[in-house]
Parts: structure tokens; sequence; C-alpha cells
């Protein structure tokens, strides 16, 4: 089945796959990177996703690491911007869901119910805003809610046990379980809190929880979802893009990161 992008709903896709017993991937991809840059999800999906990550580029983020960063500032310097990324997404098609990561304050210039209308017009089926506070989350909640996007909550390391209750039981379409308190980037090992925060989760959600922060490689991917039900992997392929490689390519780099999952957990 074909679909505009996103038309399917996150979380019973998200679930539905989970519970079949496949292990999720979530490949990120800056917007307006490149000419051509929606090329890159088509790559992604037939390589395997299970979801997209779209980041909307940012002068200031707060998470984002030294690659998404550069990977934003060429977005910008092209002159990217969110009305025009959801013109260009109403144009393509794919059967997997897409949730879009952004920052608050482009949430709030828009206007909070605008921008998740405009969203859910565009095919978006999940928003994340990983600096907005779970204490001030009400009026987004609610907005997304009403134009059917489910709002991602971000869970850390650093979150207390009241905290990862809290955000379990607000979030939708799927809990982000971010590895190590830093910002993204490719790192050489997994870090050691990603498997104890992604238990802690399963034990209050049931939800699928889906890592994310320093997962690049196929070993990393499987090392990541013993414990967690998918990985993130934002990073090593945007560095891919920056540095030249085509949607085919890219998407070669997606499909090793799916076949280590699935010959991993089979």
């Amino acid at each position: 089945m074909t679909a505009t992008i996103g038309g399917t709903a996150l979380e019973p896709w998200l679930r539905e796959r989970r519970d079949a017993g496949r292990k999720l991937l979530a490949p990120y991809l800056t917007a307006g990177v490149c000419d051509g840059w929606t090329d890159y999800l088509r790559a992604y999906a037939d390589a395997g996703a299970d979801a997209i990550e779209i980041g909307l580029p940012f002068s200031e983020p707060v998470v984002d690491g030294p690659t998404v960063q550069e990977a934003s500032d060429r977005a910008l310097r092209r002159g990217a911007n969110v009305r025009d990324i959801l013109a260009e997404l109403r144009q393509v098609r794919l059967d997997v869901p897409l949730a879009v990561m952004t920052y608050y304050h482009l949430v709030q210039r828009e206007g909070v119910e605008v921008f998740c209308a405009n969203l859910a017009e565009a095919g978006v089926r999940g928003l994340i805003v990983p600096d907005l506070p779970v204490d001030e989350l009400g009026t987004l909640e609610r907005a997304a809610a009403a134009a059917g996007v489910d709002l991602v909550l971000v869970a850390a390391p650093s979150s207390t046990p009241a905290r990862l209750r809290e955000i379990a039981a607000r979030s939708r379409g799927f809990v982000y379980a971010v590895s190590v308190m830093a910002p993204t980037g490719v790192r050489a090992e997994l870090a050691e809190t990603a498997g104890r925060l992604a238990s802690q989760l399963q034990q209050v959600t049931d939800l699928p929880v889906l890592l994310g922060f320093g997962i690049a490689t196929p070993d990393h991917a499987v090392a990541g979802a013993r414990t967690a039900d998918g990985v993130a992997v934002g990073s090593a392929l945007m560095r891919a893009i920056l540095d030249g490689a085509t949607p085919t390519q890219v998407g070669a780099l997606v499909a090793q990161l799916r076949d280590a999952l699935d010959r991993a957990y089979a």
C-alpha cells in the first residue's frame, strides 16, 4: 500500500511491527539539506525504515551535535524554511510514517495549533520537541492530539523514576530514549546508560521504546535493540550525506542496519 507520507498513524504502525517481533529502525534526515533531499526519504523507506525522523533546520539547536548542526546550517543557507519543507512533503508518497523533530521556538513562532495542523496537512504523524520540558507540555499536547499528531516525549538517563513514569504515560507514538546526556553524534561505543534506561522504560510503558543518540553502526543498532524495541540513527547518515553520498548510497547504509537487526533478532 502506498499513501501520502506519514498517512499511516505512527503508534499503531510501530506497535504492530514490534508485536510481530520486528526491531524498529527510524533513520533521521535534516530537511532541506540539499537539492532533492526528499529522495533520501524514499531511499530510507525502500531500505526498510519503520518510521522516518525529519529534522527542521534551526539556527540555535540545543541537543544537536556537530554533524546535525552542520546539516542544519547548510539547509538554512539554502533558504530552507518550515513552510517550504512542508510543501515539499505534501508531494511525497511513501508507506511509512513520518515524525518531525524540531525546537519549540519554531513551533511557537508559527502558533502551536497552526503548527500542528500544518504538520497533519503535510501527512506528518509524529512530533518530537526535545527542548520543551514535560511540565510545560500542556498546550502543545492538546494541539497535537487535536491535529492527530503523536507527541513523542524524550527520556534521558538523568530522569528520575517518577519523571520516567510521567514521560511514559504522556508520550504518544513511542518513547524516545536518549542513550547519553550529551548532544547527538557518532560515538565509538554505545553508552552503558543506554540499556539501563531502555529497561527502565520497558517496565513502565507498553509503548515502543526507541533508543537514539550515538547509534552509528550495525553493531550499535544490535546492541541498542537488546533492551529497546528499536533504534534511531541520525548523525552517521547525515555525515554521509554531507560528504556527498547519493540516496542510493545512504539507502545502502540503512539497509545494513536493517539487515543486522533482522539477523540478530529473527
